[in-house]
């Protein structure tokens, strides 16, 4: 069990982090209608941040499932396969099989991220143990923010919906600072977003294509003018 173990501390500052954001989650879902179960099974069977906000605010406005919806959460989510797949290089004999398949589900951008830093290989306890507290903590802090939006008052509700700005901005600063290019594509991200909602005839389009078409536009120029520079060993 130490590798479990290990994993579940691992674990621990992950799911404290995640309780806080889908918190905010719980808040807008209810906000939007969905009653406080909805909300946490939404989270308890998706564990992505950016693609349940972007799937609520689609469901919101009465969006189509299979074209609106589909391509949306493929494009959002499709990191998650380039990190499964970065991180199989690194699993040892015994995280094969359904074990795979099971893991996968959890891999997010910190729970990649912390993975990748160990110096021995990933087995299947490992991971096991460091996905378990950050589903816990995604799934209660969304229970908690939907159980506080069905009894708090419609005033306390639309001060706390702020939150979820604060957390995009947050989220975007740091790498921003870090890296030029990655302001840039930011900036052409939201000038794009701009276009599209305060154009006429482009203001018509829904908010999932104009998800997807924001993402694919500012991803393909920035692939263009702004490369990674490979690393020489």
């Amino acid at each position: 069990m130490t590798n479990f173990i290990k994993g579940l501390k691992d674990g621990i500052p992950i799911a404290l982090g995640y309780v806080s954001v889908s918190f905010t989650f719980g808040l807008q879902a209810v906000s939007l209608g969905l009653s406080w179960w909805e909300a946490a099974l939404i989270s308890l069977t998706n564990l992505t941040s950016a693609g349940q906000f972007a799937g609520l605010d689609i469901m919101a406005r009465g969006g189509g499932f299979w074209i609106e919806m589909l391509c949306t959460q493929f494009i959002i989510n499709l990191r998650y396969s380039l990190m499964s797949l970065s991180l199989s290089q690194k699993a040892d004999q015994n995280l094969k099989g359904i074990h795979r398949w099971l893991t996968g589900f959890g891999i997010t951008d910190e729970i990649f991220a912390v993975s990748m830093k160990n110096t021995d290989d990933i087995s299947s306890k490992y991971m096991y143990g460091i996905i378990l507290l950050p589903v816990l903590g995604w799934t209660g802090g969304t229970l908690m923010g939907a159980i506080a939006g069905s009894i708090l008052p419609s005033v306390v509700i639309s001060s706390l919906g702020i939150a979820i700005y604060s957390m995009f901005i947050a989220i975007i600063i740091p790498p921003a600072k870090k890296d030029s290019a990655v302001f840039k594509v930011v900036l052409i991200s939201v000038a794009l977003s701009c276009i599209l909602k305060f154009t006429p005839l482009l203001n018509n389009i829904s908010s999932g294509f104009s998800i997807i078409i924001c993402t694919i536009i500012a991803a393909v120029i920035g692939a263009i003018f702004f490369p990674i520079k490979e690393e020489k060993e």
